[in-house]
């Protein structure tokens, strides 16, 4: 048995979950067996549910709560994964003292210098040191559905009225959302907006929402929804990734200081414009008309979809 350890909520957001997701999908292809330990978020265990994974409730977000090494006995867990951004050598230690291999994902956490295998696929700050034994660091690994595959093509288009998709993670926790529509709304720039599970803005979304918008929430395939527009705006997570190896372009809005690095990044690779953190949004960029092909080539040539076939063999490995 593989263990997931998982934090998922409106506060951290639901990114990490769905990324464990895929990457529990790829191991069980393998013939692995994966469990989820997730804390209390009723979304989030909705979503498992849904999908049929396997999984506990635990104290996951309490470092000094001491449950992991009953639950590696009980379960019989031989590897441990943690995707929480911020997990403490408090609880890395119980995982070492079982005597397992443990890997971590895009850990800032002290715990992350315990970890046999740290994969950091959105670690673009250049000054940024990080912990682990062996560090996969860069786009290469990031866990994207080899399924986008039939979504991939270039757009020619340029940004126009009618082919936005607005999309800002499962949570939304800051409430983004309304302020980008009324912002597209001021320039005449009808979208789709899409909502994730742990949405709670409704109030200040239907304070906003007219014919301009079309609102979806919990949409079968966000893909499916990509190849009907020209432009995303995204994030600062696996959202614009997965809309660049999809040939979209994005506007990348961060939602956590340490998304500005990543939106950095994606416009240096040409495929997105950054508009800054949402707290200091450079809101002109909602009035350019953007270079959309050539930012679709630009995000096409530079994200593949190989990222889960190597993080499942550097897992596999230990």
């Amino acid at each position: 048995m593989l263990a997931l350890c998982v934090e998922s909520s409106h506060a951290r957001g639901m990114g990490h979950l769905f990324r464990a997701c895929r990457l529990a999908r790829a191991l069980a292809e393998t013939g692995e067996q994966v469990r989820f330990y997730v804390n209390d978020h009723a979304p989030s265990l909705e979503w498992l549910q849904r999908y049929g994974f396997h999984f506990s409730v635990s104290p996951v977000e309490m470092p000094d709560a001491d449950w992991e090494a009953a639950a590696i006995a009980r379960d019989g867990v031989r590897l441990w994964i943690y995707d929480k951004h911020f997990t403490e050598a408090r609880a890395t230690a119980r995982i070492k003292a079982a005597g397992i291999p443990l890997v971590t994902f895009d850990d800032r956490g002290s715990g992350a210098a315990d970890a046999d295998l740290h994969v950091a696929a959105l670690a673009f700050d250049p000054h940024e040191t990080l912990g682990g034994r062996v560090l996969l660091r860069g786009e290469q690994y990031l866990l994207l559905d080899e399924g986008l595959a039939r979504f991939r093509r270039p757009r020619a288009a340029a940004g126009r009225p009618g082919r936005y998709i607005v999309t800002l993670g499962g949570a939304d926790t800051y409430g983004v959302t309304p302020r980008i529509m009324r912002l597209l709304a001021r320039h005449k720039r009808p979208a789709t907006v899409v909502v994730g599970p742990a949405f709670s803005h409704f109030d200040a979304l239907r304070a906003v929402t007219d014919g301009t918008f079309e609102v979806k929430q919990n949409v079968p395939s966000l893909a499916e929804e990509f190849d009907r527009h020209e432009v995303a705006i995204t994030g600062g997570g696996m959202t614009p990734f997965e809309a660049a190896a999809c040939g979209l372009p994005c506007i990348v809005v961060a939602n956590e200081d340490f998304e500005v690095p990543v939106g950095r990044a994606l416009a240096g690779f040409g495929g997105a414009v950054f508009a800054g953190h949402h707290a200091d949004l450079d809101e002109s960029v909602f009035a350019r008309e953007l270079p959309v092909g050539e930012m679709s080539r630009a995000a096409l040539q530079r994200i593949d979809l190989d990222g889960v076939r190597r993080v499942v063999e550097a897992v596999r490995s230990l």
